[in-house]
């Protein structure tokens, strides 16, 4: 349910919001993946979840533009 939630905030936010949280989302997997390389992550399965969320943005912003 936590995931629908999410997607349904996606939804209602406009296309330049969606854009900035995609940058932000593509800054953050950048910093986790330099922080894996360099073993100071913790929680690696927060890499996943990002990507994932990244992938989640792409999608409602290619709904929105068809």
């Amino acid at each position: 349910m936590k995931i629908n939630k999410y997607v349904e905030d996606l939804k209602a936010k406009s296309a330049a919001d969606l854009n900035e949280e995609l940058v932000a989302a593509k800054k953050e997997l950048f910093n986790l993946r330099f922080q894996n390389a360099t073993n100071q992550l913790d929680n690696t399965s927060r890499i996943k979840e990002v990507r994932k969320n990244i992938a989640r943005i792409q999608t409602v912003i290619a709904q929105k533009n068809a």
